[in-house]
């Protein structure tokens, strides 16, 4: 397994690994849809990226850096193949992202998610994510729970 970054050729397994896990354990919202259906739009041209975990020539996890300011990123969209959880490969490609952020000199990472998800609550807290107040009005309507990482 090899990390890549985006390429607009993977663009279909973006959209395609988030719809799984997004229609599985909620629903897909308009933002999500947004995003997924242009994500050169709304990650890539304004700063952000796109990581894939490939195994051989398939994208098997994702993960999306989007920008929300100078040097803050949402780590958004991360998304692993329902046949390969609980293989590590999320600690992987969350390890590989972590360090792509510190090599950018980027401030910090936000997370907002959902505590139903408790492996990825899990997963966030093992890499030094610590739970901050949500705002009233988040990007998402199923979040519950926002997350931050000092990169510095």
């Amino acid at each position: 397994m090899k990390i890549e970054f985006w390429k607009p050729e993977l663009s279909e397994d973006f959209k395609n690994l988030n719809l799984q896990w997004l229609e599985e354990f909620f629903w897909v919202e308009e933002h999500d849809r947004e995003v997924l259906g242009n994500p050169e739009k709304h990650i890539i041209a304004p700063g952000g990226n796109i990581l894939f975990v490939m195994e051989e020539e398939e994208a098997v996890a994702c993960v999306a850096l989007m920008k929300i300011s100078e040097g803050i990123f949402e780590l958004t969209k991360m998304a692993v193949k329902p046949a390969l959880r609980g293989k590590k490969i999320g600690n992987r490609l969350l390890e590989e992202t972590i360090n792509f952020s510190k090599k950018q000199n980027w401030d910090e990472l936000i997370i907002y998610s959902n505590t139903k998800l408790e492996n990825a609550i899990h997963l966030y807290r093992k890499f030094g994510f610590i739970e901050i107040p949500m705002e009233q009005n988040g990007p998402y309507s199923r979040g519950n729970i926002k997350m931050r990482l000092n990169l510095s």
